[in-house]
């Protein structure tokens, strides 16, 4: 493998940086990163390894963009809004750089899809916000043996680090269970959805990152393997901490990461995909709509229903009819679906989460 004249002028400053040079950029041309989300995180993530020259990028991300994203989100513009963002980012990188491959998955990343879809890259970066979806990509790389490049944004706070990754002696470093056990308690820790978020953080958490990918895929510097690095934005501190791994904490197999975080298991939800929903809309069917995301949501965007945040729910429950068919949503189906689960439990029969949420409603607009 060999660069172009067009390739040796583009990453000129790579080839005389002392310690970098020919060889890792060799390296770099070679190697296959898959992207999970192509978010706040992902964003910057990605532009930086394509520009970098990672020779094959793989997105994966089931949504499209929206006018809420664009706030942090910077790989995209007024003109990507409504596109899938894997195609609007392949869009983008390849007009970045046209040297490079994309490989595209506009679908949620599972456990269904996981062991397969990570068996092609060599290095599995995460840019996604959720918990469940955290430890699965923790699991699913220890399994398949790949090195896991983290990074998590709330707020104006950040993390980043690197799991699982081959050391010297044959043996791997810890992994995501090793710092995180035990997830947190359910609606705990919001998501940037619920919670917000700096518009510049996961900008740099995200550059972070994609230097962490960078450092293991020439073999430069020291990567973030055992540590944790956790910025502040608001005051501008940063420390890192140092964790080891637990022998006691085995991984075998995938499990139900839904549940392992206290949620419910939304296949086992009573639910209702967009289509349908439209549909009652236009036959004036009785049933009352729920939304369960926040005031500043419900501000941007609404489909007129009544808005009980999902975190004040359980104080307010009582505020909803039993005996009427009730449709909870919030932005992808997430959220509402923890809304279903605590309705369950307060005795409704009738609640039903819309799958997807807006955005798979606006969809079909």
């Amino acid at each position: 493998m060999n660069l172009s004249a067009e390739e040796k002028n583009r990453y000129a400053r790579h080839l005389i940086l002392p310690g970098f040079g020919m060889e890792a950029q060799l390296k770099l041309k070679a190697a296959s990163v898959l992207v999970i989300g192509a978010g706040g995180l992902g964003s910057p993530l990605l532009q930086y390894l394509a520009a970098a020259g990672v020779g094959t990028i793989g997105i994966i991300d089931p949504d499209r963009v929206s006018s809420s994203n664009l706030q942090r989100q910077v790989l995209y513009g007024e003109k990507d809004l409504g596109k899938l963002k894997v195609e609007a980012a392949k869009e983008r990188l390849l007009d970045l750089n046209p040297h490079i491959t994309i490989v595209t998955y506009p679908q949620v990343f599972d456990k269904k899809n996981a062991m397969k879809i990570l068996s092609e890259y060599n290095i599995i970066a995460d840019g996604t916000d959720n918990f469940p979806t955290r430890y699965l990509v923790n699991d699913a790389c220890v399994l398949a043996g790949k090195p896991y490049v983290y990074g998590s944004i709330f707020r104006f706070e950040g993390q980043v680090s690197v799991f699982n990754l081959l050391l010297q002696d044959g043996s791997r470093s810890p992994n995501y269970r090793d710092l995180y056990p035990t997830p947190p308690p359910p609606n705990q820790v919001p998501n940037c959805a619920e919670g917000g978020v700096l518009g510049v953080l996961p900008g740099i958490i995200g550059a972070m990152q994609a230097n962490e990918v960078i450092k293991i895929i020439s073999d430069t510097g020291t990567p973030l393997a055992g540590k944790v690095a956790l910025f502040d934005a608001a005051h501008f501190t940063q420390h890192t901490l140092r964790y080891k791994a637990n022998p006691a904490i085995k991984i075998e197999e995938l499990i139900d990461y839904e549940v392992f975080c206290g949620l419910p298991a939304q296949e086992q939800l009573p639910s209702i995909d967009a289509g349908a929903f439209k549909a009652m809309q236009k036959r004036g069917d009785d049933f009352v709509l729920l939304d369960v995301r926040t005031p500043p949501e419900y501000e941007v965007d609404h489909l007129g229903g009544i808005l009980i945040p999902l975190g004040e729910l359980s104080d307010n429950w009582h505020q909803l009819p039993n005996r009427q068919l009730i449709v909870v949503h919030c932005r992808s189906g997430a959220r509402s679906a923890k809304a279903v689960a605590l309705l369950q439990e307060k005795g409704f029969s009738q609640v039903y989460n819309l799958e997807g949420g807006i955005n798979a409603y606006r969809d079909l607009d």
